[in-house]
């Protein structure tokens, strides 16, 4: 008995260190990582090494859990000024697109596999929303920056749209399994979804701001500190799925609330998480690999690689632009919202809920929605940074190579403690003074330490401890980074204009033509800008304003722009030629284009 549970923590363990140095792999050949954990679980399986793991429901409730700590990580790492710019579309994307999704899907499964309606609709459900592990690692961790506007929507969509995919497949589970049809699924339903949301809205608010309180008033010892911030997050999430809300979308909210509080030891939780997540993905993905049985994949593969064709060129795209028409997104920015519709361990586990619930071929939307995954994470997760370089939004670097280590400080939020270590040909290498308000006090040199005033002129290598205010290291980091191959010219990204932010926007839009929104007559352009972008403003960032849009070239320790570019021709770049996502502009462009050429033809007539 004893030697059969070390043999289980032996392969247990082999696999998660097996699966944790594929990391390298990946990040030396652009690999998706999350796809290597899946095949990593299929080649342990009972049709590779010959592990014979059966258990659905042990499967489910590790992934759940997994899936709740990647949640409130998420939360945690989002800027609220970030949730604001992009909270309206995402969550439109999180609910509507999810159901628009999931229906066009479920159709081409009807016909395809020869499905009823609702098990169709049933298979859309699991596969309709896209994966948060996937997304949040490919944008933070997959080597590309893109625009900040297009980041946080992609990261709040994934993060906020899995509560509807799992209500949708719950209840139509139960539909099918009752044998009933679709006079079931009616207004009680549909409450019943709204009350979930509003649940897990109110409640996701107050575990956060029972954790941040937890945080700030108990005098809690570091090490036990993150292990009680993440116990009290997944009690959120039970608690609130426990009186009939949405745990994920709770645990969600209190990572959001929780992680801007401006808490004193933010740093060490983060750290902890950062850890915990990546341990969480890796042990997801094993047991949900695990659970496969490929052998069986030959009966329905070609069906199943034709739907997650139509998924990624036909239902996604077309979800996305329904429901992005009203906001003003550029094509080519609709066009990689749509690209970047990962589906991963959340489809999984989904599936997992018609074999928990006993419906008769259970096993084919396991299968399916198996097949559909490895597809997605190959095809997309593979082409994500090609994609969006073909595009044009890639954010150029604003600084090199720079390393840089953030540390504890106690007592408050208000500071912090950084060392960087000096790289060759940085500013400051070449001889550029550290400003004072950075407060420098130690340079360790040659494994020596000594005041800053004396250690004269840095070099490379040379470590330097500073006290400074959170909002201050982007400045920094441009001190102490190499200097980019970055052409401030690039009239491609920057525009082919340079404007003046402090003049006034009214004067701007008299010389160009755009309307003005209420109370922008009285703001300069900077202020302008910063309203249209949610309150905050960073590098990169465009403000569309037909004909013409604004890009941020730099902004100041107030966070105003103090540098901007302005592009004539903001849909002329890469990405122009897309034969579809038309965006308001272009419609209304087709629509003059249209009438006046019907008013030609009519005048002609006479």
């Amino acid at each position: 008995m004893l030697e059969s549970l070390y043999v289980l923590i032996l392969v247990g363990t082999i696999l998660i260190v097996v699966a944790a140095f594929s990391s390298l792999l990946a990040f030396r050949f652009g690999a998706p990582l999350l796809l290597l954990f899946l095949s990593i679980g299929l080649l342990a399986g009972v049709d590779g090494i010959g592990i014979d793991f059966d258990n659905a429901g042990l499967a489910y409730f590790v992934g759940t859990i997994a899936l709740a700590i990647i949640l409130f990580d998420s939360g945690f790492g989002t800027r609220l000024s970030t949730f604001r710019q992009a909270a309206v579309p995402a969550i439109t994307l999180a609910t509507v697109g999810v159901l628009l999704t999931a229906v066009l899907f479920g159709l081409a499964a009807v016909w395809l596999l020869g499905l009823s309606l609702v098990e169709g609709l049933l298979l859309g459900a699991i596969v309709g929303s896209t994966d948060a592990a996937a997304v949040f690692f490919l944008l933070r961790v997959g080597g590309i920056t893109i625009r900040d506007r297009v980041r946080s929507l992609l990261e709040i969509e994934s993060g906020t749209n899995d509560p509807m995919a799992i209500f949708l497949t719950v209840a139509l589970v139960e539909v099918a399994g009752s044998g009933a049809g679709f006079e079931t699924v009616g207004f009680g339903v549909a409450l019943d979804l709204v009350l979930q949301m509003v649940i897990g809205l109110v409640g996701g608010l107050c575990g956060g701001l029972m954790i941040a309180a937890a945080i700030k008033r108990l005098n809690i010892d570091q090490g036990l500190l993150p292990i009680i911030t993440l116990s009290l997050a997944l009690c959120v999430f039970a608690a609130v799925g426990a009186v009939g809300g949405s745990g994920f979308l709770a645990v969600y909210v209190a990572g959001l609330y929780a992680g801007n509080s401006k808490l004193a030891r933010a740093a060490s939780i983060r750290r902890f998480q950062d850890g915990l997540t990546w341990l969480a993905q890796i042990v997801m993905f094993l047991i949900l690999g695990l659970l496969a049985t490929p052998s069986q994949f030959a009966d329905i593969i070609w069906p199943s690689l034709l739907l997650a064709a139509f998924l990624i060129f036909v239902a996604r795209p077309a979800a996305i632009w329904l429901c992005l028409l009203p906001f003003d997104f550029q094509r080519r920015e609709m066009a990689f919202v749509s690209w970047v519709g990962l589906r991963g361990a959340v489809s999984i586990l989904l599936a997992i809920v018609p074999l928990i619930g006993g419906l008769e071929d259970s096993r084919l939307f396991f299968n399916a929605a198996f097949i559909i995954v490895l597809t997605s994470l190959l095809v997309q997760g593979w082409t994500i940074a090609s994609v969006a370089r073909r595009l044009g939004l890639v954010v150029p670097p604003r600084t090199g190579a720079i390393e840089k280590y953030e540390l504890e400080l106690p007592g408050t939020p208000d500071h912090e403690l950084l060392s960087y270590r000096v790289v060759e040909g940085s500013p400051v290498a070449r001889g550029e003074r550290v400003p004072r308000w950075a407060r420098p006090s130690l340079v360790i040199r040659d494994g020596h330490s000594m005041r800053y005033q004396y250690a004269g002129r840095l070099r490379a290598g040379d470590y330097v401890f500073l006290f400074i205010s959170p909002r201050y290291p982007p400045l920094l980091d441009r001190l102490f980074a190499r200097p980019t191959v970055l052409d401030p010219d690039d009239a491609e990204f920057f525009g082919e204009f340079s404007v003046d932010p402090s003049a006034k926007a009214a004067d701007l839009a008299s010389a160009y033509g755009f309307r003005l929104q209420p109370g922008e007559d009285r703001m300069s352009i900077s202020e302008m800008m910063i309203t249209r972008l949610g309150g905050e403003a960073d590098y990169g960032d465009r403000v569309p304003a037909a004909p013409i849009e604004l890009i941020v070239r730099q902004t100041g320790l107030d966070g105003a722009v103090v540098a901007a570019g302005l592009s004539l021709e903001p849909e002329s770049g890469r990405g122009a030629a897309i034969p579809m996502f038309f965006n308001r502009r272009d419609l209304r462009s087709l629509f003059a284009r249209l009438f006046r050429r019907a008013g030609k033809e009519s005048s002609s007539s006479r």
